[in-house]
């Protein structure tokens, strides 16, 4: 009784018995785990009233730290999206009124967002119930198994080229 990576594996081993499927079966578990969380995240934030980009913008102002307010410039590269995208993006949340935008006075071409009282209440709500729904889905990993997936993660070669 395997799930259906297992099976995947299967049918490779016996189409393509000389490969190594080793880093396979981890890349395929997790991409699928990792889709999983994902689901799990966007459902919470969701319950919350925010889809994940929201909460991308509002979590990059607050964890930036008082007074809330980054320049568009420094959000978007934060998010990596187009101008376009992120103009479209803070529409919505200074429709909602999460978010305020107002000239920077150090550059006359620039715009500073600030995450207002209510945006900045409703981030601190949602990133509790993030991580509490978070430590539920790492339940059945054991702390030890989550301290070694941090520090492989810390220490990988993609992080040197971030």
């Amino acid at each position: 009784m395997g799930d259906t990576v297992d099976k995947i594996m299967q049918q490779w081993r016996h189409e393509r018995p000389e490969l190594d499927l080793a880093p396979m079966a981890v890349t395929a578990r997790l991409t699928r785990l990792a889709a999983l969380l994902e689901r799990g995240v966007d459902d919470t934030l969701a319950a919350q009233g925010l889809a994940s980009w929201e909460f991308e913008v509002l979590a990059s102002l607050r964890r930036n730290g008082s007074p809330f307010v980054l320049s568009v410039g420094r959000l978007q590269s934060t998010m990596m999206i187009s101008s376009g995208t992120m103009t479209h993006r803070l529409d919505r949340l200074e429709k909602r009124r999460l978010v305020a935008r107002a000239k920077d006075l150090n550059d006359r071409r620039g715009i500073q967002v600030a995450l207002t009282p209510d945006g900045r209440t409703l981030i601190d709500q949602v990133i509790e119930a993030r991580l509490a729904r978070e430590r539920d889905l790492l339940t059945p990993l054991e702390n030890d198994h989550q301290t070694q997936l941090v520090s492989c993660a810390g220490n990988s070669p993609a992080k040197s080229g971030e």
